[in-house]
């Protein structure tokens, strides 16, 4: 299998503003909402636009950005808030997936420090490769792992093929009845990572979503430094299954007493 990389065009990148780096200008573009351009389609506070700063090569990169609150997340928003972001979002990527126009279609969102996000402002991306297949790495096993909840709608468990390593959250929808109950185990998900899972010191994660013959799966996974294995030969590691069925009670009881 070729390595394709994407190539990041740093010329563009270098004048990104951003929430992590104090050499940068850290003005949030999406708080200035009456000078956002080339906007695809808004739903209250929640806006679709091209990315400002297009720093790959041959893709179209688009922003969702979620919401007119600067320090707004998946963890923090109402329920019903959530669960319409959801929706909206997967509009937004079926959109681009049925233009015809792209190879691949990607969709995933940044959160935190260590998630290789520049702004700290609550957005996700959705961007259209057009000439590689972001998905030729992925492959069914690694939706499937130690079950947390299953109902004839949605699956959830913790993945024991890892596309990183260690602890994924696999929230796979298998029926659009289900969206409701997706949307609220991605944000019960997403707050077990940060509240409980490490104990509370996880700062960052990434949401991936991924369609496949069942339906769609959102895969969240906390964000520390690479592990060497992943990084140096694209060696996932996995906790042992003792410790993933741990974690799957301890996933199942937070979201119980929620």
């Amino acid at each position: 299998m070729n390595n394709d990389p994407l190539i990041f065009e740093f010329a563009i990148a270098k004048d990104k503003p951003s929430s992590f780096n104090a050499e940068r200008d850290n003005t949030c573009p999406f708080c200035d909402v009456d000078n956002l351009t080339d906007i695809y389609q808004i739903n209250g506070p929640m806006i679709w636009l091209a990315n400002r700063f297009p720093t790959l090569k041959d893709t179209k990169q688009t922003v969702l950005i979620e919401s007119d609150d600067h320090d707004g997340d998946v963890s923090n928003y109402s329920k019903e808030y959530n669960r319409e972001l959801m929706k909206f979002a997967l509009k937004c990527f079926n959109k681009m997936r049925q233009s015809g126009k792209f190879e691949s279609v990607l969709w995933y969102k940044n959160f935190g420090p260590k998630s290789n996000g520049s702004l700290s402002h609550p957005h996700m991306q959705i961007v259209g490769l057009d000439k590689e297949d972001g998905y030729k790495y992925i492959h069914a096993n690694n939706f499937t792992g130690i079950k947390v909840f299953e109902t004839n709608n949605m699956d959830v468990n913790f993945a024991t093929h890892p596309i990183q390593g260690f602890q994924e959250i696999n929230i796979n929808l298998l029926k659009n009845s289900g969206l409701n109950s997706w949307a609220d185990w991605i944000q019960n998900g997403v707050r077990y990572i940060l509240e409980e899972m490490y104990g509370g010191r996880c700062d960052s994660y990434n949401l991936f979503f991924y369609t496949n013959e069942d339906g769609i799966c959102c895969k969240i996974i906390p964000r520390f430094y690479a592990p060497p294995y992943f990084v140096g030969y694209k060696l996932s590691e996995c906790n042992d299954n003792q410790t993933l069925r741990r974690e799957a009670n301890r996933l199942l009881n937070f979201v119980q007493k929620s």
